[in-house]
């Protein structure tokens, strides 16, 4: 695994639900100026060699190298999947994890990704021995040097804080999809900031319409000639938010990646943060 490491991007394309069209969009959102991809070794929802097709289309029209993405993918267990399993279901946690890392790297044309997210905990309820067998399998992948920095998603507090408790390593990442009429995902993003997550957000547009049609998210965006999108992504970026965007828009894409030049005041993400929560 390279030591020239690629930072941590502002903004992840998020992949899912894009079927036939992943390996297009994945080059157009590199094209556009993507440098982070985020994806997952689940058929269900996302088409994983997809990604690396338009990715290795993006290395042969030398738009970029390898060297300057960012690529985070995810373990999922058989209960989110399909019958498209990554993994050999009679095998043992440990075991799934590793089958579905390397099915991944295969996927994805590379000797490593940068993040493996767990992909959901097993159980709604709290953080289980399932989990912890899964993630110490995970830490296993990144001691191997297969990924570089691990996370967790789909989490609530109770289960960071459990999974804390038990001694099992700080994520570098927890990734929620992000309600503003559930206070922004608050007790979790405070969780992170005391530990130095990085809490990435996904969903934030489709998750809050109410949002993009509010008086003052519009005000703003008037005021900035900027779309209320791209309001929410800079209001995001400025409470600490790693956003995704799942566009298939090329001008969207344009849009959501210079969401960052937007001026917002302090007291203008106070109001967009007290909006529905």
């Amino acid at each position: 695994m390279p030591t020239d490491r690629p930072p941590i991007p502002a903004f992840l394309y998020g992949t899912a639900w894009k079927e036939d069209r992943t390996p297009a969009l994945t080059e157009l959102a590199l094209r556009m100026g993507f440098r982070g991809i985020d994806t997952a070794n689940q058929r269900r929802h996302y088409f994983e060699a997809g990604v690396g097709q338009g990715l290795a289309a993006a290395y042969r029209a030398g738009l970029v190298t390898r060297a300057d993405l960012f690529l985070q993918t995810k373990f999922t267990y058989q209960g989110g999947q399909d019958h498209r399993l990554p993994y050999d279901p009679a095998a043992d946690l440990s075991t799934q994890v590793g089958q579905s890392m390397a099915s991944s790297l295969e996927h994805l044309g590379t000797d490593h990704v940068d993040s493996y997210v767990l992909h959901g905990p097993a159980s709604g309820r709290g953080w289980s021995d399932a989990d912890a067998e899964v993630w110490a399998a995970m830490a296993k992948e990144r001691d191997a040097g297969r990924t570089r920095l691990l996370g967790v998603s789909n989490v609530s507090l109770r289960h960071l804080e459990q999974m804390a408790a038990t001694g099992a390593g700080t994520p570098a990442f927890v990734q929620n999809r992000c309600f503003a009429r559930l206070s922004w995902d608050r007790d979790v993003r405070a969780f992170c900031v005391d530990r130095s997550i990085v809490y990435q957000g996904f969903s934030l547009l489709t998750a809050n319409p109410e949002v993009l049609h509010d008086r003052v998210v519009g005000s703003i965006a008037a005021r900035e000639r900027a779309t209320p999108a791209q309001v929410v992504f800079r209001f995001a970026q400025a409470v600490g938010m790693l956003p995704l965007t799942g566009t298939s828009s090329a001008e969207h894409m344009k849009q959501d990646l210079a969401s960052h030049e937007l001026a917002l005041s302090d007291e203008e993400v106070q109001v967009i943060e007290s909006l529905a929560g």
